[in-house]
């Protein structure tokens, strides 16, 4: 098969989302072999269900917060005869993901630590266990690449005003996380490089799922563009960065975000 990923193996956390799932799509769609990975659920099994029967379509549960589960992912990988030369990050928990577990929306001063450690947990010691891994088991193998996914958060400051009214926030860990997880990126660009291996951050900015339009309007007037991303968008230039094209890039920050950042 042809394409702009055709001889890649792509392991992805965090698959299941909804830009994880458009990630997974689109490689496919582009000629990778993709090794897909997220907790136990209804999201992991709409994912295998979606590309059941595609021999380039791996899936293993994985919870990157477990240290032990981390720790033999890529051997099971290796041992099953594949051999990932790109690897995301895209594993994270959100304000979001944390009021479906039944919670409601703390405000900062009622931010429990158990929460934010968390998140914390799952956001960057998780993508620092992987990305320790994958120096373990892939790292100076072959030539590899590490996307991690930060947010358009990562280096600015949330716009609070927008959640007023709305049954979310924007919860304090998850943009401390997503900063954290470009500084993950520019300290293993530097000690991976004489290993040939390159490593780069996309920052996605705000992706549609199912706002409202109050809180579509309200994003948009901080936006260029005016308005929030279609999760494809997002993938055009995560295929761009797992590509052979990205190849002279490494400790980057990559932002799309229709303009937020630049404003």
């Amino acid at each position: 098969m042809t394409g702009q990923l055709a001889g890649r193996t792509i392991f992805i956390t965090g698959s299941g989302g909804v830009l994880g799932s458009t990630y997974v799509r689109r490689m496919l769609d582009q000629g990778a072999r993709v090794v897909a990975t997220d907790l136990p659920g209804h999201r992991a099994e709409a994912l295998q269900a979606a590309h059941a029967g595609n021999a380039a379509f791996r899936f293993y549960d994985l919870d990157v917060g477990d240290e032990a589960q981390v720790t033999e992912i890529f051997k099971r990988v290796l041992a099953d005869g594949w051999e990932p030369n790109v690897v995301l990050n895209n594993a994270a928990i959100t304000g979001e993901m944390l009021m479906g577990a039944g919670k409601p929306f703390p405000d900062f001063a009622d931010t429990s630590v158990a929460d934010f450690e968390r998140t914390l947990r799952t956001n960057l010691t998780g993508a620092f266990m992987v990305a320790r891994q994958m120096d373990r088991d892939i790292v100076g193998r072959w030539p590899a690449t590490l996307i991690n996914v930060a947010s358009m958060y990562a280096l600015n400051g949330a716009h609070h005003p927008i959640y007023d009214g709305m049954p979310f926030k924007n919860f304090s860990a998850y943009g401390v996380t997503k900063a954290g997880i470009h500084g993950l990126t520019v300290w293993l660009a530097g000690y991976w490089a004489p290993r040939g291996a390159t490593v780069n951050t996309i920052a996605p900015g705000a992706v549609f799922n199912n706002h409202s339009e109050e809180f579509q309007r309200r994003v948009g007037e901080l936006i260029m563009m005016g308005r929030m991303a279609k999760p494809d968008e997002i993938a055009d230039a995560m295929l761009f960065l797992c590509s052979a094209g990205a190849g002279y890039m490494t400790g980057q920050l990559v932002n799309v975000d229709g303009g937020f950042s630049a404003w």
